[in-house]
């Protein structure tokens, strides 16, 4: 039996363009993906580029999920900020709620909450920010975090149905949390597929100190994360692709 008890799926963060600059290759990767995570605005996106980004998505028959982050555009949600819990709450049902807009008017249920760069980050490290954080969720709505960390206690607490992440193009430190980088950095085909494979097949990954971690997916459904903004992200999530597809071929081929 594999480690993942389900067929993984992947899911890639979009719309995170603003005005007239372009971030990533979002008409490239849409058809190659199952979830889409889309920009509210706060830490990039704009209503433009939100109403394009769910009309494409909804073209390709791609799932819709809301990317709520920190207000900080200049540094693009990777930056740490500090707010009250109200603060928080708010800003995350805003943001939500921005998105949901334009999926209502293309008739496009929104199907999970996953938050943005360092705030995800900030949400496994402390449970206040993590409360908040999901309080700001509508009720009844998947969200997708790291498995067996806070994201996952609070997610019960609060019953909200939970989607293991795993990672295409991020590391992951030797507690099992990931290496959130300012700025993506390059991945070569083969070490992509080396990493997506472990993750995939084996529940494991090799931390950024050399050992190799086992992953507590349980018996979640999993998503394959890869970010719009790396370098070379169509390779890289056609990588994934190649990789997720022969094992959901393999073991779960009516999915």
């Amino acid at each position: 039996m594999p480690a993942i008890k389900h067929a993984v799926k992947i899911n890639v963060d979009l719309g995170e363009g603003y005005g007239n600059f372009k971030c990533g290759p979002d008409d490239e990767l849409i058809p190659l993906i199952d979830h889409a995570n889309v920009a509210c605005g706060f830490h990039a996106g704009d209503p433009l580029i939100m109403q394009q980004t769910v009309a494409t998505c909804k073209k390709h028959n791609i799932k819709v999920g809301a990317h709520p982050g920190l207000p900080d555009i200049q540094g693009f949600g990777r930056r740490e900020i500090k707010m009250a819990p109200e603060e928080l709450t708010a800003a995350v049902r805003y943001q939500v709620g921005a998105l949901k807009g334009f999926l209502d008017a293309e008739g496009v249920p929104l199907h999970h909450v996953k938050p943005h760069g360092i705030l995800y980050g900030m949400m496994y490290r402390d449970e206040e920010i993590c409360r908040a954080v999901y309080s700001g969720v509508p009720q009844g709505t998947t969200v997708f975090g790291l498995a067996g960390t806070i994201h996952e206690k609070v997610a019960k607490e609060l019953g909200l149905p939970f989607v293991a992440e795993i990672y295409g193009d991020v590391k992951y430190n030797s507690d099992k949390t990931l290496v959130i980088d300012r700025k993506k950095k390059p991945w070569q085909q083969d070490e992509v597929k080396k990493h997506v494979r472990a993750q995939v097949e084996n529940a494991t990954v090799t931390a950024v100190s050399g050992e190799e971690l086992q992953l507590p997916l349980g018996d979640y459904e999993v998503s394959l994360c890869c970010h719009s903004d790396s370098p070379g992200a169509v390779e890289i999530v056609t990588a994934a692709r190649e990789i997720v597809d022969e094992f959901n071929n393999k073991y779960y081929p009516k999915s």
